[in-house]
């Protein structure tokens, strides 16, 4: 997930979506025929890190997400589309849901019944739904941009370490990982399941929306500027994004012609300009790693007042605060370490476009595939581009290795976490150095087969460790099963491939 940054100012904020939703992925209609009697579905994904997250019956096709935002109220009024296809027969099925209010939930196009308990909005259609059959659920609702309670994953007596809903002077942007999407919309908040994602923003005329995937249109009506973006293929609800404020739009190209568009707070767009044009050649190299960029778009999005001190990958879309994508240091002059630090930070959110976004994680045990991999390329790119020395005693692989020993200490190894709040940090390392050690073991030839296989067999869908462990094998013709399980799931840090000579601690 992140990169450590400056926390950024926070304030509060309603809203209200409409929710369409088609549950199921590739279950053809014409197996909605079944003589199974119909039942609710599961109200949990069976996630173990977080066991409320997540609901069973249904795969999310796509959202269709409205926001009217208005300045001087921190509520909004909302709505979403849910297009979704059954996996069983439905007499009813649930919805992650902490929207201030639902208002009225509609399913085929037929007043349904509904009720909020906790952060589940439990739904009841008219008719039960057919197994195989793709319906619509429409949700109006209002959101409080000022409502950012506790995950009930977290320990009850602890503070949020971030807040979902970052609010700045004009407008606001959103943080959803790793549980928090369902603060800006009904939905199945698990990234076991993806989906396409709509987002229109209505605002005032002096301001700019923008949101994951392409613009679509920009509609003006009394005054007032409707915004629609689109993403092509399926997110996970963990990295949706959607802003309003005053930005400037930076647009380039990318490999292969791939239109890039960033939104930047407009009083820092002119100093992000150096890093934002640097991003095609960021692309390029990772290109060469992995493969193509995954989705038809890219860019970034740099926020005002700061955005609570990370970056996050955001799908087509990464999201940083406005400084942060200009070089300087905390006395506003630019210098050639930050700008460094700066573009490192960045291929770390892209290679996530990649692990993460685009191959999604079927769990929230299977972090490293996301984070490990995001670590790995931006310490390989600093490497390869003289920035970093990979042998540096305080800031090089070995210091990683010696990290990983307290880490697994205080909070498990990367595949098996002891606490869920240390899914977005605690699987770095481990990752990290896993694959740099895969890559020792097998080759750089045969390591960037493996990763291009992988990415290539699961892009647009979810992967866990054992998918991992099956390609590398495969592609390697080497038994790698105990290597890998040993960096995912070992109470201690395992041995080096290429130093003997280095010691794990505990």
């Amino acid at each position: 997930m992140f990169s450590p940054r400056i926390p950024g100012a926070l304030a509060a904020l309603t809203a209200t979506v409409v929710l369409s939703a088609t549950i199921g992925y590739g279950i053809p209609v014409a197996a909605a025929a079944t003589s199974a009697p119909a039942r609710p579905g599961a109200q949990s994904a069976g996630d173990r890190l977080f066991a409320y997250l997540g609901n069973g019956g249904y795969d999310v096709d796509s959202y269709d997400v409205r926001y009217d935002y208005r300045p001087g109220t921190m509520k909004m009024d909302a709505s979403v589309g849910i297009t979704a296809t059954a996996t069983q027969a439905l007499s009813s099925f649930s919805l992650d849901s902490a929207v201030e209010k639902v208002i009225g939930v509609t399913v085929a196009g037929h007043p349904a019944g509904f009720r909020v308990s906790g952060q589940k909005l439990l739904i009841t259609p008219r008719r039960a739904l057919p197994r195989g059959r793709s319906f619509r659920t429409d949700i109006s609702f209002r959101v409080d941009r000022d409502d950012n309670p506790q995950s009930p994953a977290f320990p009850s007596d602890e503070k949020p370490h971030r807040t979902a809903w970052v609010n700045t002077k004009d407008g606001f942007s959103l943080m959803g990982q790793p549980d928090r999407t369902h603060l800006f919309f009904p939905g199945n908040d698990h990234p076991g399941d993806k989906a396409k994602v709509t987002f229109r923003i209505t605002t005032p005329k002096d301001l700019q929306a923008a949101a994951n995937g392409t613009l679509r249109s920009r509609t003006e009506k009394a005054g007032r500027i409707t915004y629609t973006f689109t993403t092509r293929g399926p997110i996970p609800t963990h990295v949706v994004q959607a802003a309003v404020g005053r930005f400037t739009l930076i647009k380039g190209r990318g490999p292969h012609g791939l239109p890039l568009r960033s939104y930047v707070a407009t009083d820092q767009a002119a100093k992000a300009r150096l890093l934002v044009d640097d991003i095609p050649d960021q692309m390029a190299w990772l290109e060469k790693q992995i493969g193509p960029y995954p989705y038809e778009t890219y860019g970034v999005l740099g926020v005002p007042e700061g955005y609570q001190g990370v970056a996050l990958e955001t799908a087509t879309m990464s999201t940083y605060a406005a400084e942060n994508l200009t070089g300087t240091n905390n006395e506003g002059k630019v210098t050639k370490e930050d700008t460094q630090d700066d573009r490192i930070t960045m291929v770390h959110e892209l290679a996530h476009q990649y692990f993460g976004d685009a191959v999604s994680v079927r769990d929230w045990d299977q972090m490293w595939i996301s984070e490990g991999h995001a670590e790995f390329y931006q310490v390989l790119y600093g490497s390869e581009k003289g920035y970093r020395d990979l042998n540096d005693p305080g800031r090089g692989l070995r210091a990683r290795y010696d990290f990983d020993g307290d880490k697994r200490i205080e909070s498990g190894p990367p595949g098996r976490m002891t606490h869920a709040r240390d899914v977005l940090v605690g699987t770095n390392t481990g990752g990290l150095l896993m694959l740099f050690g895969l890559r020792e073991m097998v080759g750089k030839t045969t390591f960037q087969r493996i990763e291009k296989t992988f990415f290539n067999e699961f892009r647009g869908r979810s992967a866990t460790t054992r998918d991992y462990i099956k390609v590398a094998n495969r592609v390697s013709g080497k038994n790698l099963t105990g290597y890998i399980n040993g960096w995912m799931y070992d109470a201690r840090t395992p041995p080096m491939p290429g130093h003997p000579d280095w010691k794990p601690k505990g």
